[in-house]
């Protein structure tokens, strides 16, 4: 039986480079770091003092009240702005719709660790009594985003979170594309969301030595691929796409981004953090979301690497794709736009979607911006669009994520 195709028709964010989507493109094109120093809390004692932060974001310009953003940890506040934005860019008519057939899938790494952080210390500057929030636990689990856009506009579809760390908004991207293809959904909301910038994540990433502790340097910290690399930098926000049924965008009269061609995953069965050195899982999910999309190497334009800028990662990353595609690696573009925007955690994928989907309809590679310094581990005829973005035709895009755990998920997007 064939399958259904799915088509993307709608696109939100709020991230580190933008509160709409056409301020986040227009930042991916110039090159712009998100990075800042860190003003939610005293870094006075940690290693690392900067994040890529979301700036000048106003709950209410997306219909979230003061008395609502109080209940609602901020992961999923962003993920509410940058679904309203979705939702109104797609022009969905929802009155005209069967909301039983319309579902939200979203990652989110960690979800209300920022809620969970603001309790406990409440608690412990309390001496011990137990005035625990009433909302503490709906703001602190990693459900609430899906849950709380459902109930707000009455979406009665599949409705559920995923999270594998780094790889979570792309299994929900990858999730719901096959409900889609089985018919299980005409319409999924889907992406992710993570609000991540608190004393526990960045003091637990610090002593894992995942993040880059250039202080002095915090604009140009994040570096993929650069020898001078030293770990991520983490970011915040959401970014949510909306996938729908061809025939049904179509009967419509929609606007169509692109087409979600083919996803897969996997595992590297190999370590909690570091991925396979020879890059072999990353090249598997590769080969087999390709062939889920029915789409040869030779096709492929621009991969959206996972490239977080640590020194195991980024090689073992280009490794996987000088393994798969061969002497076609060196007619790719690649590029980490994490340089710009940081790493969002269980938000990466679905960020990178978008740039995926940009890439596509602009004919412009976003840059890999702070590359100073070659990495003689990394082969130098590789293009990994280094500092300036790059204009040429791109009809396939693919976009790495690679998770904690061995998580490994790749989707295909293909111009339609």
């Amino acid at each position: 039986m064939s399958r259904r195709r799915v088509v993307i028709t709608g696109l939100g964010t709020i991230n580190p480079l933008g509160n709409s989507v056409s301020e986040f493109f227009d930042n991916l094109d110039s090159g712009v770091s998100g990075a800042r120093l860190i003003d939610y809390f005293d870094t006075t004692h940690f290693k690392t003092k900067f994040a890529c932060t979301v700036q000048n974001f106003d709950p209410a310009s997306f219909g979230i009240d003061r008395r609502e953003s109080r209940r609602i940890d901020k992961y999923a506040q962003f993920a509410m702005a940058a679904a309203a934005q979705a939702i109104e860019d797609s022009g969905l008519d929802l009155e005209n719709e069967n909301l039983d057939r319309i579902g939200v899938v979203l990652g989110s790494g960690i979800g209300g660790i920022g809620s969970l952080t603001e309790e406990i210390s409440d608690f412990s500057e309390g001496g011990y009594l137990p005035r625990f929030s009433p909302f503490l636990i709906t703001k602190m689990i990693s459900d609430m985003g899906p849950g709380l856009i459902s109930i707000k506009y009455g979406f009665a579809g599949p409705n559920y979170t995923t999270t594998s760390a780094c790889a979570s908004s792309s299994h929900a991207m990858a999730d719901s594309l096959e409900l889609i293809r089985n018919g299980k959904a005409d319409i999924m909301i889907t992406g992710g969301a993570e609000a991540p910038i608190a004393p526990p994540s960045i003091g637990g990433f610090n002593s894992a030595k995942a993040l880059s502790t250039k202080n002095d340097e915090y604009m140009t910290a994040s570096r993929p691929f650069d020898a001078t690399r030293d770990g991520f930098v983490m970011g915040e926000g959401s970014a949510i796409l909306i996938f729908e049924e061809y025939e049904h965008a179509k009967a419509r009269g929609a606007k169509i981004y692109a087409e979600v061609a083919g996803a897969a995953m996997n595992a590297d069965a190999h370590h909690i953090t570091a991925p396979l050195p020879d890059g072999s899982g990353a090249a598997k999910v590769m080969r087999l979301a390709l062939e889920d999309a029915g789409i040869d190497k030779s096709a492929v334009d621009y991969i959206n690497v996972h490239g977080t800028s640590t020194p195991l990662g980024d090689v073992a990353e280009i490794n996987a794709v000088k393994t798969l595609f061969g002497q076609h690696a060196y007619k790719l573009n690649i590029s980490s736009t994490k340089s710009m925007h940081g790493h969002l955690l269980g938000a990466a994928g679905a960020v990178e979607a978008l740039a995926c989907v940009h890439a596509i309809n602009s004919s412009i590679v976003p840059p890999t911006i702070n590359h100073r310094n070659p990495d003689p581990e990394i082969d130098p005829n590789i293009n990994l669009t280094l500092n300036e973005p790059c204009r040429r035709e791109v009809s396939v895009a693919l976009n790495n994520t690679f998770g904690f755990g061995g998580h490994n998920c790749c989707i295909v997007f293909k111009k339609f």
